[in-house]
């Protein structure tokens, strides 16, 4: 994860934003994709994330585990990579958990 401290106000905000979702399943989905991503995203980058925050928690974890598919009109690119990287075995098992 990223050390907040390191990153610009913008990618802070992102951070926090991403990781006080209001869940603990989206918390961890959506918190460790952009921690683990956000210091290297480009600005573009950065504007697809934040549209992304923009959809619904319950929409989002939906998504982002393939319990549903990610319907058209919601479908990016970022939101493609981040269904990717969340699918992928351990995801959203918090920091020092057993696996």
């Amino acid at each position: 994860m990223t050390d907040t401290q390191d990153l610009d106000p913008r990618r802070r905000r992102l951070v926090f934003r991403a990781l006080h979702r209001g869940t603990k399943e989206a918390d961890l989905m959506i918190g460790g994709f952009v921690a683990r991503n956000v210091a290297g995203f480009s600005d573009a980058e950065l504007d697809e994330i934040e549209a992304v925050l923009e959809h619904w928690d319950v929409d989002l974890a939906d998504w982002l585990s393939g319990r549903r598919p990610i319907p058209p009109e919601a479908d990016t690119p970022m939101l493609r990579r981040m269904a990717a990287e969340c699918g992928r075995s351990g995801a959203g098992v918090p920091p020092g958990a057993e696996r």
